[in-house]
C-alpha cells in the first residue's frame, strides 16, 4: 500500500509515494496554472511509471492521498476570484475600507489604500442589530434583505459574504439571511462570518469572510473536479487537503473553509521540517524553501512551528490561524530587470512555469535566476531533471547578454549580479523572521529544500553567519513529503471578553470543555483513530490593542488556580516575544481556541544510510564561476554514502536539485544520507 503527497507549486507539481516498508519514490511534473488537476494527473502517471505500475494500479493500492493546492493563493494574488457581494449591518458597509485605521507604511502619506475585494456598490446594508451580549436589538428586516437579494441577482454576483455585527455571539440573523439567499439564489456560494470566523474584531471577521467568499467557488470547483478525476482514475481511498495551519482535512471541509487553504503548500513543507528536526535531533531550524516563483521562510524553535492569526495575503487580512510563514517573491523564475533610472532588480515578477526562464525553451526571453545559474556553471544544462528536460544554454546566454548590455557588464558579472542580488533578498527575508523578532539566526541551522534552494543556501547562510545547512534527500519535494507527516486537524474558537472583569475558573473550564466537545465531535465524524485535544488562548494586557497566542496544553485544568496559571503562561510568552512582562497589569482573556487532532499513523519513515566503504569520487567536473572560473568536481547524489566528505568548491547533483558550495565549505553525509554542510 502507498501514501501519496502532492504539492502544486508555481513551476512544478511535486509528488511523493511512500510504501509501508519505507521505500520512497519522487516525481515532478510541470504545473498547469490553467487547470492544476491536469498537472496532478500527469504527475501521478509519472509517479506510477517510476513504481513500475499503471496509474490505476498505484491509485488502487493507495490508502491516503494528501494534496497541497495553490488555487486560493493564485485567485487572491491574481485577483481572479468570484464576483462577491457583502451583506452587513446597515451603516457598516465601509468597515472593509476603513480597516483598522492604520496603513502598512503609516509614515508614507502617499501610500494608496489597498483595493477591497468587494466594490462599494456591491456592499449592502441590511436593517438588523444584535447587541454585544447577543441580545437582538433590531430584528432582521425581511424587506431590507429582499431588496439586497434583488440587487445581488441583478449584479450577476457569484458569491456572497454575510457579516452582521456581533454575530459571533448570536448567529441567528446570519443563518436566516443565508437560508433565504440559498432558497432564492441556489447557484450562489454563501459564506457566513459566524461559520468562517466566529470571534470578536469586526474588520478581521469581515475581511476573512470576504476572502473566503472570494476564493470558495474556485477552490470547491477544483477540489470537486480533482476528487472526481481521481476516483475515475482508480483512487479508492479518501483525498485530504492540507490547510494553512499545517493539519489536513477532507475535501468538503477544505472547500467550506477555502480561505484556510491560502498557505496549503508551504504548510506541508513546515510539517516536513518538524519531522526533519526530530530525525536530526536539531530543535532550532530555519526552513528555507526556494522554488520556481517564491521563497518561503519560517522558524522551528524547540522542535515546534508557531501558529499565528495575524496573517494575510495580497493586502487582504485573513485572521484564521496559520503557520507563521513569510513568502518572498524570489525564486528560480524571478526576472532580472534594469528600469529607466538604471536600477537593477531581481523580481518580484516571475516567468513562472509558462513561459518559464529563457533556458526552458518555451518562449521566455527575460533573464531569470535560473538562467544566471546556467551561465555561472552551477546548473548543467544537459543534466537538468536527470537529462529528461535539457536546458537551452544559448537562450540563457542571449537573455543574460541583453541584461549585461543594460548594466554595462560582462556576461559573467551580470549573471553573478543576479545570483548575488537574489541571495541578498532572501537573506533579508530571513532577517525579518529572526532578528526583528529578537531571534539570533546564528544559533539556528538552516534546512534547505525546494528545487532551487541548494543552489543558493550556502551563500544565503554565509550572509547571515549561519554555520550549518542541512539538505535532506527529499529536499526538492519536501513539501509533498511533509504532507504525509501531517495529522487531521479541526479548530474551533470562542470569544470571551468582558471589559474590566477577570474571567473565573468555572468560566474557563466551561468554555474549553464546550469547544473540546465541538471539535472532537467533528473530528470523530472524519476519523476513527486517536484524537488529541490542543488548547490555546489569545490574550493581551488591558491597554494593548493586539493579542498573542498562548498554548495551554500543560495545565492542570482541575486546579482552583487555573486563571493564575493561564495568566502566568501569558506573562512568560509575552516576555519570550517582546523581552518584558508587566505582571502588575490587567490581563485580558480574549479568544479561546481548541484543536482536535486526529493522529495519523506514521508512514514517512526514513531508513538509515549505508556507511561508505571507501572515499567518494566525483562523477565529472565542469567550470563554474566563484569570482573567477574554476574547475569544480561534480558529485552524483545517488553515489554518496554515510560518512563521505566533500571539500568545496563542489557541486552535488541529484535528478531534481543541485547543491553548490564554495571554497572552504565542507559537506558530510550524515547517517540519514542527507547533506550536512559546514560553512567556512
Amino acid at each position: 500500500m502507498f501514501t501519496i503527497g502532492i504539492d502544486v507549486g508555481g513551476t512544478y507539481t511535486d509528488l511523493v509515494a511512500i510504501e509501508r516498508n519505507g521505500n520512497t519514490v519522487f516525481a515532478k511534473s510541470p504545473s498547469t496554472p490553467q487547470d492544476q488537476s491536469l498537472g496532478v494527473m500527469t504527475g501521478l502517471e509519472e509517479l506510477a511509471r517510476r513504481l513500475g505500475l499503471s496509474r490505476a494500479e498505484m491509485l488502487g493500492r493507495t490508502d491516503r492521498l494528501v494534496h497541497g493546492t495553490t488555487v486560493a493563493t493564485n485567485a487572491l494574488l491574481e485577483r481572479k476570484g468570484a464576483l462577491v457581494a457583502l451583506l452587513t449591518t446597515q451603516g457598516h458597509r465601509d468597515v472593509i475600507e476603513m480597516r483598522e485605521g492604520l496603513k502598512d507604511d503609516r509614515y508614507n502619506l502617499r501610500t494608496a489604500p489597498p483595493e477591497p475585494l468587494v466594490p462599494r456598490e456591491l456592499r449592502f446594508g441590511v436593517r438588523e442589530r444584535v447587541r454585544p451580549d447577543g441580545e437582538v436589538s433590531i430584528p432582521l428586516d425581511q424587506n431590507s434583505l429582499g431588496k439586497a437579494i434583488a440587487a445581488i441577482r441583478a449584479a450577476g454576483v457569484t458569491s456572497v459574504a454575510i457579516c452582521f455585527l456581533h454575530s459571533y455571539r448570536n448567529p441567528a440573523h446570519e443563518i436566516a439571511a443565508a437560508e433565504r439567499l440559498q432558497r432564492e439564489l441556489p447557484d450562489i456560494s454563501v459564506s457566513r462570518s459566524s461559520d468562517v470566523l466566529p470571534q470578536i474584531k469586526e474588520y478581521e471577521r469581515v475581511s476573512t469572510t470576504i476572502v473566503n467568499a472570494y476564493v470558495e467557488p474556485a477552490v470547491r470547483r477544483y477540489l470537486t473536479n480533482l476528487e472526481t478525476r481521481l476516483k475515475e482514475a482508480g483512487l479508492a481511498s479518501q483525498l485530504f487537503i492540507i490547510l494553512s495551519h499545517g493539519g489536513m482535512a477532507p475535501v468538503a471541509e477544505a472547500a467550506r473553509l477555502a480561505a484556510g487553504t491560502v498557505l496549503s503548500g508551504p504548510a506541508g513543507g513546515i510539517s516536513g521540517c518538524r519531522r526533519c528536526a526530530e530525525l536530526l535531533g536539531i530543535p532550532d531550524l530555519v526552513p528555507f524553501d526556494m522554488g520556481g516563483t517564491s521563497t518561503d521562510i519560517s522558524l522551528i524553535t524547540d522542535g515546534r512551528a508557531s501558529l499565528s492569526a495575524a496573517g494575510g495575503l495580497a493586502d487582504q487580512r485573513i485572521a484564521l490561524r496559520s503557520l507563521d510563514i513569510a513568502s518572498i517573491a524570489a525564486g528560480g523564475g524571478s526576472i532580472a530587470t534594469v528600469d529607466a533610472g538604471g536600477t537593477f532588480r531581481v523580481g518580484p515578477e516571475s516567468a513562472g512555469s509558462v513561459p518559464g526562464p529563457a533556458c526552458y525553451g518555451n518562449g521566455g526571453v527575460e533573464a531569470t535566476v535560473t538562467d544566471a545559474n546556467v551561465i555561472l556553471g552551477y546548473l548543467d544544462a544537459s543534466a537538468f531533471m536527470g537529462g529528461k528536460r535539457p536546458l537551452d544554454r544559448a537562450a540563457s546566454e542571449a537573455a543574460i547578454d541583453r541584461l549585461a548590455t543594460s548594466l554595462g557588464l560582462s556576461r559573467e558579472d551580470a549573471a553573478a549580479g543576479v545570483y548575488r542580488m537574489v541571495n541578498l533578498r532572501m537573506a533579508d527575508g530571513i532577517r525579518l523572521m529572526t532578528l526583528r523578532r529578537g531571534v539570533d539566526p546564528r544559533r539556528y541551522a538552516m534546512l534547505s529544500f525546494g528545487g532551487a534552494a541548494g543552489l543558493h543556501a550556502a551563500e544565503v547562510g554565509r550572509e547571515l553567519e549561519i554555520k550549518r545547512i542541512i539538505v535532506p534527500t527529499a529536499a526538492s519535494v519536501l513539501s509533498a513529503w511533509g504532507m504525509l507527516t501531517s495529522d487531521l486537524r479541526y479548530e474551533v474558537s470562542c470569544t470571551h471578553y468582558s471589559a474590566g472583569q477577570r474571567i473565573t475558573p468555572s468560566e474557563v473550564r466551561t468554555i474549553f470543555a464546550d469547544l473540546a466537545m465541538q471539535a472532537t465531535s467533528r473530528m470523530q465524524s472524519w476519523f476513527g483513530g486517536e484524537v488529541v485535544v490542543e488548547r490555546s488562548a489569545e490574550m493581551r494586557y488591558g491597554e494593548q490593542i493586539f493579542e498573542i497566542d498562548v498554548p495551554l496544553d500543560d495545565l492542570d485544568w482541575a486546579s482552583g488556580d487555573i486563571v493564575d496559571l493561564i495568566e502566568e503562561l501569558f506573562h512568560r510568552r509575552h516576555e519570550e516575544l517582546y523581552t518584558y512582562a508587566s505582571r502588575d497589569q490587567e490581563v485580558v482573556f480574549f479568544n479561546a481556541r481548541v484543536a482536535a487532532v486526529g493522529i495519523i499513523p506514521e508512514v514517512a519513515s526514513v531508513s538509515r544510510a549505508i556507511a561508505a566503504p571507501s572515499a567518494c569520487a566525483p562523477s565529472s567536473s565542469r567550470k563554474a564561476f566563484f569570482g573567477t572560473w574554476k574547475d569544480v568536481p561534480v558529485y552524483a547524489a545517488d553515489s554518496l554514502r554515510s560518512g563521505h566528505e566533500i571539500e568545496g568548491p563542489a557541486i552535488v547533483e541529484a535528478e531534481t536539485t543541485t547543491v553548490v558550495i564554495n571554497v572552504g565549505d565542507r559537506i558530510t553525509i550524515n547517517n540519514l544520507g542527507w547533506l550536512d554542510i559546514s560553512l567556512a
